[in-house]
């Protein structure tokens, strides 16, 4: 008989007389005529409650079956007397894959504290909160997907291993076949030092210009030793770029694909985002649908930084023009002065990056950030710069080699055209759909400094 998944068994509108069922065992409590044996297979949040008769061959084949076994139980499905189920299995036959020791599996119906299950990654998939966590992160790089490819951008995959920084940083990860020691590159694997990509914007770019619209969807490195909730050394991002486009008509993709997604996953993921809404940030459905209530807001640099120097809050890190926004600031823009996400353009060029489109009054940069409710920034992004000149003068201006970008600047040499992207972090729109606020909780093996289990 072919297996039923879970999710499907629950919504079903009429009784089956034959059904199977796989799935492990979240509770089973024994009474003197039967027992109740609750499985779950992962496609949805509601456990199958099983019934196995005493005496059957259903419950000798259960045996001492208990949390954390992995079963297979066939048997007839029909209406449940229970209150808040509809379904429940009479079980016929039950087939044990694997038994969990009851007395060593770390999983047992009680509540676990994120460290702890951060030990045990490989098992919190199991779990309510990890399960609702990753069924939402699947649908929100579906919705992603789902997204860009109505508006016939063309998904590409940009280099992993990279020998340009384009950041401009430094915090690289090294990549090398040399052994510990060894000085000479022109031993190496490719010749020269190669590293970790910490974006694909640049090889993005360069697709743009031929394909018009396109998107990167990949994991990116950044060696920064910092053991913040908000950062991880292995990430992913969401990069799209356009050619023939603008800021503004990056900030209209910006606010498209994050109203998109949320509501996408209010409307696919219903009993996952009440779950984190009810145990670990009350309010979040209502934030959620506060997003897609109304347009986002928009503000120049000069005037955000006007409105953190009047508000009176007495911040950790002065503002004044010219310092980057920090989280606490971005966090009261979109929080408590306009209480839904903004989008903040035309940042000081001394403080963003060489590829970003000067503005003509000599000070600022093309550039936008969209910063929402708990997070901060969500997206940052720019329009490009596509004058050859202007282009080569601000590489030499951040202390860099043009040489090291001839490909990057034969796009302006050749049928230059004005195009902007911006770079989205997965998983921190993931802690914005779900109220988590570590960034090791929406990463199934977070990699942090120090931490490189599994």
């Amino acid at each position: 008989m072919q297996r039923t998944l879970i999710i499907d068994a629950l919504n079903s509108e009429a009784a089956q007389p034959a059904i199977a069922l796989c799935g492990w065992i979240r509770t089973r409590r024994d009474a003197k005529d039967f027992s109740f044996v609750e499985i779950n297979d992962g496609s949805c949040l509601t456990n199958m409650q099983c019934i196995v008769d005493t005496g059957t061959p259903a419950h000798e084949g259960l045996g001492d079956a208990a949390t954390g076994a992995a079963v297979r139980i066939t048997g007839e499905r029909v209406p449940s007397p229970g209150k808040g189920q509809k379904w429940e299995v009479r079980a016929q036959h039950v087939e044990v894959y694997g038994l969990a020791d009851p007395e060593s599996f770390p999983l047992q119906k009680k509540r676990h504290s994120d460290e702890f299950l951060r030990t045990i990654a490989h098992l919190r998939p199991r779990t309510n909160k990890y399960g609702a966590m990753f069924r939402i992160r699947s649908e929100a790089g579906f919705a992603v997907h789902e997204f860009f490819r109505g508006r016939r951008f063309s998904l590409v995959h940009t280099p992993v291993l990279t020998g340009a920084d384009c950041e401009g940083a430094g915090e690289m990860f090294r990549v090398t076949t040399l052994e510990p020691g060894a000085k000479d590159l022109g031993e190496d694997f490719f010749s020269r030092q190669c590293n970790l990509t910490v974006s694909g914007q640049l090889e993005a770019e360069a697709l743009a210009t031929g394909l018009g619209r396109v998107y990167s969807f990949g994991p990116t490195f950044r060696a920064e030793n910092s053991n913040t909730p908000r950062h991880a050394a292995e990430f992913w991002m969401i990069e799209p770029e356009m050619a023939f486009a603008d800021i503004e008509d990056l900030m209209e993709l910006g606010e498209g694909l994050t109203r998109h997604v949320v509501n996408h996953v209010l409307t696919h993921c219903e009993d996952d985002v009440n779950l984190f809404d009810s145990f670990v940030d009350k309010g979040l459905r209502e934030r959620l649908q506060h997003m897609l209530a109304a347009p986002f807001a928009r503000v120049p640099y000069t005037e955000a930084v006007e409105i953190l120097q009047k508000c009176g809050k007495d911040f950790t890190f002065p503002v004044s023009f010219g310092t980057d926004l920090q989280t606490e600031h971005e966090r009261y823009l979109a929080e408590e002065h306009f209480k839904k996400p903004v989008i903040v353009y035309d940042y000081p060029k001394d403080i963003k990056a060489f590829y970003m489109r000067q503005n003509e009054d000599g000070k600022t940069v093309a550039a936008m950030d969209m910063l929402v409710p708990r997070i901060g920034e969500l997206i940052g992004g720019s329009q490009r710069e596509e004058r050859l000149h202007r282009l080569e003068a601000r590489i030499r201006e951040m202390g860099q080699n043009p040489e090291d970008y001839w490909w990057y600047l034969d796009l302006r040499r050749f049928g230059t055209v004005p195009h902007a992207g911006f770079g989205l972090g997965f998983e921190r729109l993931l802690m914005m759909l779900t109220g988590i606020t570590n960034i090791r909780d929406v990463i199934p093996f977070p990699r942090t400094p120090g931490n490189l289990e599994f």
